[in-house]
């Protein structure tokens, strides 16, 4: 099971789920402390903004960042939650739990899974950059993308509200 949930929320949702590994994707300079029953070998922090294009100044997600996520989800040996977290839990971190389901689920289907993405999460509004390096990584020919672009921008909020994802469906 995945958890997506913000920043302020890595706490009390790693405690309420008894997750132990835990997946960080935040800006430069925004710090995030690994609740303690994280061990370290199971905290990957990737610093990139939410940008989709190239910004003066701005760490943009690329193919290293991708890599180093599904690198991470596929050590997972799935006996207990993973919590992905960004800033505000609505972009990178949405992003990011539909490649990792993508990715262990290669028989899902990209539509069904950004559908579901979007039930669970009315805010979602996955980082088109992220899904694009990830789509490419996975030989899933435009699907993703397309599937992302297909549920569109979320609703406005400043941080979404935490919930879980399920790997096979």
């Amino acid at each position: 099971m995945i958890h997506v949930c913000s920043l302020s929320k890595v706490e009390e949702t790693v405690a309420k789920t008894g997750a132990e590994r835990l997946l960080s994707l935040l800006a430069a300079g925004t710090e995030v402390t690994r609740p303690a029953s994280i061990a370290q070998e199971n905290h990957l922090h990737l610093v990139m903004h939410d940008i989709a294009v190239a910004q003066e100044g701005m760490t943009m997600p690329g193919e290293a960042h991708v890599r180093n996520l599904l690198d991470f989800a596929r050590r997972w040996d799935r006996a207990r939650p993973l919590v992905v977290h960004c800033y505000a839990g609505i972009s990178r971190s949405t992003a990011s739990a539909y490649i990792i389901a993508a990715a262990l689920a290669p028989q899902r289907c990209e539509v069904e899974l950004a559908e579901t993405l979007r039930a669970l999460s009315p805010t979602a509004t996955p980082n088109p950059r992220l899904i694009a390096v990830a789509d490419a990584l996975l030989d899933r020919n435009g699907r993703m993308t397309g599937a992302i672009e297909a549920i569109g921008r979320g609703a406005e909020a400043f941080e979404g509200t935490p919930f879980e994802l399920k790997i096979d469906g």
